[in-house]
């Protein structure tokens, strides 16, 4: 296995001890599996950052931990990566823990051992759930910060949320949906799909738009489902399930994405969907958008989130001067097929 990084290099980039990395690398064996795989997403890692490798100007890790689909941790991998060599003269490098779905004591293990390696940062998103948030209070009391993306862990001692107002966000479906649906007051149904319901960000975007229908459309009634995880299979099947059960369903809101498999789904049950909005223009929402499968998209400039969030953790670290007042969150953007934002 070669590779032009030293070896203190990747065993701080991995996480694991010099010798370690020097038995992966000379393939001597006796290295548990899971190991290897991150030794060898060290250099990965290492390889597509190299640009940062060898600039002048303080160094600084920090760690990635997400539990999303792999479509949006790819998405939030390449906008990171994109946006360090803006942030010079300091030298940033990330280490990524990147999870379609993992339990909470999973979560948790993995925030001890950022603890107990040592980072200059971690950037989390992660359920809203007591044993997390103390994890994250361990972080912080240990001199790591912490910045939620996306979704956040209000009552701990996270530095900041990064990423739009998520209230905003599901009473700004609501309106589109409102009048998309027309003028009429027939009793509609509307499904509203969640990846999980112990992400704070998802349910704020579930009670935004339950109170602006309930203000302003109270013909619509919903319908909803999740612990799909916004994965495909799992999503797909519980979709499949509410539109047998409610032949009323006329549009989606799609708070957790999946949405490919929603919209196979509604073909499969030879049902039409008036109106569908979803969050996040990832591949597979674009390719749905261009198609004319899904309506709109409501989206927020993952490269701005990133960048805003490594300033975070660089304050924090006092390499930036602290702002006068807290920054504005992240804009909601209504992507429709005719304003499709330039892409990186």
């Amino acid at each position: 296995m070669t590779h032009p990084f030293p070896v203190k290099v990747v065993a701080l980039q991995a996480g694991v001890s010099v010798a370690t990395v020097d038995r992966v690398i000379k393939q001597r064996g006796g290295v548990h599996a899971n190991t290897v795989r991150r030794v060898t997403q060290a250099l990965d890692e290492l390889a597509r950052q190299s640009t940062q490798v060898g600039l002048s100007g303080k160094k600084f890790m920090f760690d990635v931990l997400m539990v999303a689909p792999r479509r949006f941790t790819d998405a939030v991998r390449a906008a990171l990566e994109a946006q360090l060599p803006s942030l010079q003269p300091a030298v940033l490098r990330s280490r990524f823990h990147l999870n379609e779905t993992l339990e909470v004591q999973g979560i948790v293990e993995q925030l001890e051992r950022i603890r107990k390696n040592g980072s200059h940062g971690v950037l989390l998103k992660a359920p809203d759930l007591p044993p997390v948030a103390e994890a994250v209070n361990r972080l912080a009391a240990a001199g790591i910060p912490v910045v939620t993306l996306v979704t956040d862990l209000p009552a701990c001692a996270r530095r900041a949320y990064v990423g739009m107002d998520n209230r905003a966000a599901g009473e700004t479906a609501a309106y589109l949906l409102g009048q998309w649906l027309g003028a009429t007051r027939k009793k509609q149904q509307v499904l509203v799909t969640l990846s999980s319901n112990r992400f704070h960000g998802e349910e704020e975007r579930e009670i935004g738009f339950r109170r602006a229908l309930r203000e302003r459309h109270r013909h619509v009634s919903i319908v909803e489902v999740s612990e799909g995880h916004g994965i495909d299979g799992a999503t797909g099947a519980l979709v499949r399930q509410a539109l047998a059960a409610h032949p009323g369903i006329a549009a989606v809101y799609s708070i957790g994405g999946g949405n490919a498999a929603i919209v196979q789904a509604f073909a499969g049950a030879g049902r039409h969907c008036q109106v569908f909005i979803g969050h996040d223009l990832d591949a597979d929402n674009l390719a749905l958008l261009t198609s004319g499968a899904i309506h709109a998209v409501l989206h927020h400039d993952l490269g701005q989130d990133m960048r805003r969030a490594c300033q975070e953790l660089l304050r924090a670290q006092g390499a930036l001067p602290p702002l006068a007042q807290p920054a504005p969150l992240s804009a909601i953007q209504v992507v429709t097929p005719w304003n499709l934002p330039p892409l990186n």
